[in-house]
């Protein structure tokens, strides 16, 4: 079936909002991928065995009552995985397993009664929460773009649309022209959340200025930083909430096709992505006369083979034509010359999604997030040594240690903060005083970092802030496409001295060679990608040079991280002369005598920790 026109789409969500009101007990068992690798679907299995012909008498719904059963997009909380939401009670159960499902329905589903064990539980206070809202992740988040992430089911286009999508598109074809869509975007000052931070609008004005009138609409799904997966849990989470953006973007930029490039490594978004250009093809969503308008639109998807640099918008639209992803030489851009040398419209995924809000609510409502320059919200994925980790979405403007401290709960194992890194491998770190600066994309920048796609991984007192810099150096370098020399060579130079460091052999001339190298790279890579490339080692050098001279000159690693700097000692306190560390060394190494304290020969070690395991007392330690 096919929809003809506003008043059908109209009706049909009316048809399909009032279907699932009829749901009088709904249970949403989270299967995006990170509650997947929990296990989530096998207790989606056994729920759907459960509810299978069953009739269950309920206080809070119509007896004799069908529950119903259905996988959600991802909640965020992946910490606390597989989660399983219950309505209409609107409970939260956490780390949920089979075994737990028959409870569930005795208890909560026939009689409206709590779990408790199953309940989050505060690991500050120790007070349960009933509700989702309740949880300190999520009380401070702002939810925009995951507004229906984890409330719908992903897969199904009925329950998108009783959720109110494609109600914006609606809107846009019958009630603005394309012209005041882009007033509209433009208006709303809304940035692209790929990194760049550019105004959405002025890109989509300048498509609709070209003579050239063949354009394409472009979405960046590629998403490569280690740790991000934003963008990802969008694709599964909400589908048609990031395909109604493109379908308004073509509409205002003229354009009739659209790609969206996905990695390959993200499999589940690719399904649902293509499940739901399906679903909405067969609806009329997408297509041949959308609606009844007389505008036509397409949609392909195109995977990427997982290269960093395709992420980079001249690499990925040269990837999609066939061609090996590498950047070139600007001018032209995308928007004069992109996608087969026509003028397109390039937005990663978030900044997609957040469109069908701005034109059903109206620019002033999303100013009305955010700070002045940097409105509405931002995704993050928040994750390392944070006791709440997952994905939040936040309003521009809020400050790092509300979302660690406040969402994130706050440093695993009670350690000491150390430093987040935000923005990946393009990105930078930040400090304990920094953590209260507003994070949005010029306040950042002001600190020598880049809000970047959205990762925030957070460190504490363990960690090794020069092996962080070669971690991301050494991602860099591997992912540099080697068009140019800056990078190509820029950035196998500075990893060749971080790795130096690491290993005891640095010289103290080699902290102004990073300096320089850096410097260099930064003003004459050819693409963004490798401009911001040495961010990473910029950043640490700035805020932790202690340590990189305490590695160089005193060859010792403060964090204890750095296997070659480690000097494995015996407590003699603790020794018991048993010999079981010297016969479990490779190398020989270890010396003594009964009844006198084992010695370790620091010439002859090779730093291997076999003594440490071997050892039955707890007597060495690595320093």
């Amino acid at each position: 079936m096919k929809i003809t026109s506003r008043y059908e789409l109209d009706n049909l969500r009316e048809v399909y909002d009032e279907a699932v009101k009829r749901e009088p007990v709904r249970i949403l068992v989270c299967a995006g991928t990170g509650c997947q690798a929990s296990g989530s679907l096998k207790v989606w299995e056994k729920m759907c065995e459960l509810a299978k012909d069953m009739k269950i008498s309920v206080e809070f719904a119509p007896e004799f009552a069908h529950p119903h059963v259905h996988k959600s997009g991802c909640l965020g909380f992946c910490e606390q995985g597989p989660l399983v939401r219950i309505e209409p009670l609107g409970v939260l159960y956490t780390k949920v397993k089979p075994e737990d499902c028959e409870e569930i329905f005795d208890v909560t589903v026939k009689r409206g009664e709590i779990v408790n064990r199953l309940l989050y539980k505060n690991k500050i206070t120790g007070e349960e929460c009933f509700n989702q809202d309740e949880i300190p992740f999520y009380k401070g988040q702002t939810r925009v773009v995951l507004r229906t992430c984890g409330k719908i089911d992903p897969e199904s286009i009925e329950e998108a649309i009783a959720a109110g999508e494609y109600q914006a598109l609606a809107k846009a074809l019958f009630s603005m022209s394309s012209d005041e869509v882009i007033k509209t975007v433009l208006a709303s000052k809304l940035r692209g959340r790929g990194g760049g931070g550019f105004t959405a609008g002025k890109k989509w004005q300048q498509v609709a200025s070209q003579p050239e009138k063949i354009r394409y609409v472009v979405c960046n799904g590629d998403e490569g930083d280690p740790g991000a997966f934003m963008d990802c849990s969008i694709m599964e989470g909400d589908p048609h909430r990031m395909i109604e953006g493109m379908i308004i973007a073509a509409y205002a930029v003229g354009a009739q096709e659209g790609y969206i490039y996905v990695r390959a490594e993200y499999p589940l978004a690719v399904k649902r992505l293509s499940n739901a250009i399906r679903q909405a093809e067969e609806l009329g969503l997408i297509g041949e006369n959308i609606l009844g308008s007389g505008f036509s639109f397409r949609l392909n998807i195109n995977r990427g083979a997982g290269a960093f640099v395709c992420g980079e918008g001249s690499a990925l639209t040269a990837s999609i034509e066939g061609k090996r992803g590498m950047p070139r030489v600007k001018p032209p851009r995308t928007v004069e010359q992109g996608l087969f040398g026509k003028p397109t419209v390039l937005n990663n995924v978030e900044t997609y999604a957040n469109v069908p809000e701005i034109i059903l609510r109206g620019s002033d409502w999303y100013k009305s997030i955010g700070t002045t320059d940097s409105p509405g919200t931002k995704t993050f994925a928040l994750t390392g040594a944070v006791r709440n980790t997952g994905l939040v979405e936040v309003p521009f403007g809020i400050t790092p240690r509300e979302i660690i401290f406040n969402i994130g709960g706050g440093i695993r194992d009670d350690k000491k903060f150390k430093a987040v890194q935000i923005g990946g491998p393009s990105g930078g770190c930040l400090t304990e005083s920094q953590l209260d600066e507003p994070l949005d994309f010029d306040s950042v920048k002001k600190l020598g970092v880049i809000v970047g796609s959205g990762g925030l991984v957070v460190m504490d007192e363990s960690t090794c802030m020069v092996e962080v810099a070669r971690f991301f150096m050494e991602f860099t370098h591997r992912e540099s496409c080697g068009k140019c020399v800056p990078c190509r060579e820029g950035t196998l130079r500075m990893l060749e001295i971080l790795e130096r460091i690491v290993a005891g052999k640095g010289k103290m001339d080699d902290i102004e060679n990073l300096k320089t190298l850096a410097d260099l790279i930064i003003n004459t890579a050819l693409c963004g990608l490798g401009k911001s490339a040495p961010l990473p080692v910029v950043s640490t050098l700035n805020s932790f040079l202690d340590e990189y001279i305490e590695h160089i000159e005193n060859k010792k690693c403060p964090a204890h991280v750095c296997k070659n700097l480690k000097q494995y000692v015996i407590k003699p306190e603790k020794c018991r002369s048993c010999s079981k560390c010297a016969r479990g060394c490779p190398v020989q190494a270890i010396e003594g005598k009964p009844k006198v304290p084992y010695k370790i020969n620091q010439s002859k070690c090779i730093k291997c920790g076999a003594c440490v395991e071997a050892c039955p007392f707890k007597a060495i330690s690595g320093e």
